[in-house]
């Protein structure tokens, strides 16, 4: 019989002035061009812009991970066109855009399933990947063909070819080094644009904790002084991870 075993992970005490990790779902992009009569492709370029801004604004506050959802799982089941144009913008992106992130000492990560992505894409995220590996800056993690769901199952799949004595008995602690964010820290804060308010198979297991915000701002709007608020309204939380209030220790002044 399968057993879990309780997790023995340490939580943080208290909330921080900037959160460590923020995740993100850029959600809004066809809508914003549609609402200016022009075609979906059109707010998807917008969002690079967009993107690139919030790159730049986390880098200055000193955010340390920065994880966006670029291209779900689901996302294949989108008209071929606009599949086709997203690979090719995500293509033209890293080409355009990996010197200016080495020279800003970004490392970046691409995680999800890449076996639907021609072999030019590929190559282009391993070469990206191993440029940057050794930066010491924000680590931007692009999610791409991702979703939680075969995050969880290629982590187990991992873990028992690995230790096929835990078939019967592991816990958190052995499962998470082989999630595809085994490298970062669990997200503290949770950024969806666009209006909805759903998570939609991104990061469900390290999501467990993290601060929900939700904004009807789509993504080519979502400026800098919109990352303030959502940073401000994260601020005002109490992270209790379990706890009472009565039992945190006294929060660190912002």
């Amino acid at each position: 019989m399968l057993k879990f075993c309780s997790s023995t992970l340490a939580v943080p005490q208290a909330n921080t002035c900037v959160p460590e990790h923020v995740a993100v779902i850029m959600d809004g992009n066809g809508r914003w061009a549609k609402k200016r009569l022009m075609p979906r492709v059109f707010g998807h370029k917008k969002g690079v812009d967009a993107l690139r801004a919030t790159v730049k604004t986390c880098d200055a506050l000193g955010v340390r991970y920065l994880t966006v959802f670029a291209f779900s799982n689901e996302n294949w089941r989108r008209p071929d066109e606009e599949v086709s144009f997203l690979m090719g913008l995500f293509l033209k992106v890293l080409q355009g855009e990996i010197e200016r992130m080495h020279s800003n000492a970004i490392r970046l990560k691409i995680i999800g399933n890449r076996s639907r992505f021609s072999a030019e894409l590929v190559a282009l995220i391993d070469a990206a990947e191993a440029k940057t590996a050794a930066n010491a800056g924000l680590t931007l993690t692009i999610a791409a063909d991702y979703g939680a769901r075969w995050d969880i199952l290629q982590a187990t799949h991992s873990l028992l070819a690995e230790h096929p004595e835990k078939a019967t008995s592991f816990d958190e602690g052995d499962l998470t080094p082989h999630l595809a964010m085994a490298y970062a820290p669990e997200p503290d804060l949770f950024i969806r644009t666009g209006g909805e308010q759903r998570i939609s198979n991104f990061l469900l297991w390290q999501l467990a904790y993290t601060e929900l915000y939700f904004t009807d701002l789509l993504w080519p709007d979502f400026d800098a002084a919109a990352f303030g608020v959502a940073i401000d309204w994260y601020r005002g939380r109490e992270r209790r991870f379990g706890r009472t209030s009565e039992q945190l220790q006294v929060l660190s002044s912002c």
